[in-house]
This record gives C-alpha cells, sequence and structure tokens, in this order.
C-alpha cells in the first residue's frame, strides 16, 4: 500500500506537468497561480487511496485524480470571490490578486478541463466516472446556492445545515472515494460504502472547518480568523448557540448577523464570547466524533481486509496532519 505522503507527491507532480496555453495570461496564470499553492489534495489522495485498496494499478486513476483536483479547485475560486475572501491557503486569493472577471473565467476553465481530463480514462469505466462526476458537480452547485440562501433565512435548522455542507463539501469527498473504487472495479456493495464513508467524514471534516474559522490559528488554518462570523455565515456554531442562548444572549447574536460588519475585530469578539458562553465548542466537537463514528461503520462494512490506511486516513484528515 502506498502511503498518503507518496500519493501527495506524486499528484503534485502531475499537476506540474499540466501544461497551459501562455496567452491569454490573465486566464490561465491565475490556474498556475493556485495549482501552486501548498495543499493537501486530500480528495485526489482519497481517489487514489480508494482505488489502491482493490487494485495497486493506481497509474489507471491518475486522470480523475487529477479531474478532482481541478475541479475542487475550479469551486474554491468561485467561493472566494462569493465569501469575498481575502485568503486561500495563507495566500491573496485569485479575485484578490486580479480580479473577479478574471477569477470567474480561470474557474470556468478549470471546470472545463477536469471534464477533458476524465475523457483519458479506459473507455469501459468512463460512462459511470462521468455520471458519478457530474451529479456531485451540480450538487456542489447546489450547496453554494443553498449556502448563500441561508444568509437570508433566520429560522434555520440545524438538519438544514447538514444538508448544504453534505452538499457543498462531503459529496466531493464521497465521489472520490466512490471513483476510485469503480475505476479499479469494485463490487457495487464496495463502491457504495466507500461513497457514505467519504460522505461521513466529509460532513466531520466541514464541521470541523467550522470550528476552526474561529478556535484554530490562522497561520496554520491558512485563513483568516472569524471569516465566517464577518461573511454573516450561519454555521453549526451560529446556529447552535442559537439554541442552548438565553433571550438575551440570541437577541445579541442576531442582531449581529444580520447588518453589515464595520468593526470585523469587535464583531468577531463579540460573538465568540457568546459562543463560549453557551459551550458550543463542546457540542461541534461531539457532531465531528458522531459522524467520523459513522465513517468507521462505513469502513467495517467493506470487503477488503486491509482498512488501516483508510482508517488513518480518516484520523489524519480530521487532525489536519496531512
Amino acid at each position: 500500500m502506498i502511503s498518503f505522503i507518496t500519493f501527495k507527491e506524486l499528484i503534485d507532480n502531475e499537476l506540474n506537468k499540466l501544461t497551459f496555453p501562455s496567452k491569454p495570461s490573465n486566464l490561465y496564470d491565475p490556474i498556475k497561480y493556485i495549482l501552486s499553492l501548498e495543499a493537501k489534495r486530500m480528495r485526489s489522495i482519497a481517489l487514489l487511496l480508494s482505488h489502491n485498496s482493490f487494485n495497486e494499478n493506481y497509474e489507471n486513476a491518475l486522470p480523475a485524480a487529477l479531474a478532482i483536483e481541478l475541479f475542487h479547485n475550479f469551486t474554491l475560486i468561485h467561493d472566494d470571490i462569493m465569501d469575498k475572501a481575502k485568503l486561500r491557503r495563507g495566500a491573496k486569493t485569485v479575485h484578490e490578486k486580479w480580479d473577479n472577471n478574471i477569477a470567474i473565467l480561470s474557474g470556468d476553465t478549470m471546470l472545463v478541463q477536469s471534464y477533458s481530463l476524465l475523457s483519458d480514462l479506459e473507455l469501459n469505466i468512463q460512462a459511470k466516472v462521468y455520471k458519478v462526476f457530474s451529479d456531485t458537480a451540480t450538487q456542489v452547485c447546489e450547496g453554494q446556492q443553498l449556502d448563500m440562501d441561508f444568509e437570508q433565512i433566520q429560522d434555520l435548522e440545524i438538519s438544514e445545515y447538514i444538508e448544504m455542507i453534505q452538499k457543498k463539501t462531503s459529496v466531493l469527498l464521497a465521489a472520490s472515494f466512490q471513483i476510485g473504487a469503480l475505476i479499479a472495479n469494485a463490487s457495487i456493495e464496495d463502491s457504495s460504502l466507500m461513497y457514505q464513508f467519504g460522505l461521513n467524514i466529509g460532513i466531520a471534516f466541514q464541521l470541523q472547518d467550522d470550528m476552526l474559522d474561529l478556535y484554530g490559528e490562522q497561520s496554520k488554518f491558512g485563513k483568516k480568523t472569524g471569516g465566517d462570523i464577518i461573511s454573516n455565515k450561519k454555521t453549526y456554531l451560529y446556529l447552535k448557540s442559537l439554541f442552548l442562548a438565553n433571550s438575551q444572549q440570541e437577541q445579541k447574536l442576531i442582531e449581529l448577523f444580520s447588518k453589515p460588519t464595520i468593526n470585523e475585530d469587535k464583531k468577531i469578539q463579540e460573538v465568540k464570547n457568546i459562543f463560549d458562553e453557551v459551550g458550543v465548542l463542546d457540542h461541534i466537537k461531539n457532531q465531528i466524533n458522531h459522524y467520523h463514528n459513522k465513517a468507521q461503520k462505513n469502513l467495517e462494512d467493506l470487503s477488503i481486509t486491509n482498512k488501516n490506511y483508510l482508517i488513518d486516513f480518516a484520523k489524519l484528515l480530521l487532525k489536519r496532519e496531512f
């Protein structure tokens, strides 16, 4: 079995081999830029890891792994525009370094190229992979739209939020595991279990992402601390805090999230104070463990004997240690 580090180095090398036209430079330079930023490559690693669990000839899965990586980075470029984010992986976002219009076009080009890469797969598997990939792309867009819609909804349920992050974040990780298994000619049952494993670990990962947005270190996390608060995003932290809050805390939270941010640092601190007062951090940690345990159960039902790499992947993913 190949290690995560080896897979990451392999993917980085293959991405470096991708060639782009020199002109127009404002279309292709942003693509080169975002792909050059240090990244964990967890989705493409997941695809190769899944494939390698059933078939050690990982070369067959490389085009799909690169396609997943291009697609994911396309979504990041567009998400950052919509979120007005200034940092991505500790560096300027594409729209900050260039502008919104350039970022949109560069992202669109990456989407097209991700489909082009899938055409390099063996013909007998292309249709199945295209189906999973296309369905996933649609769900990611649905998730992003729900995320934006939720900014205008006050009485949002936590279950609705989980559905949104499942579509926006988890389905791409789930699809990565499923596509890797499909290319390796795994059974329908195992391919489905790989998908469910990725779905559950993806939800746990996004909940942790919500937590780290406020409680993580900016230098390690690569994004501005409190970015979700500045953007008035109703994450699990916010929704659960509303449920736990007294009437005064609830009113203050709603007020803070219903008007434009003037003093960012003051707003972040006021929201964090309420989060700390209601003890929401323990609740989100419990939810992360809940979905991690569900993912572990999916692995138990897989027909393969060596599951250690998948178990370790889930653990390291949540610890952000690779």
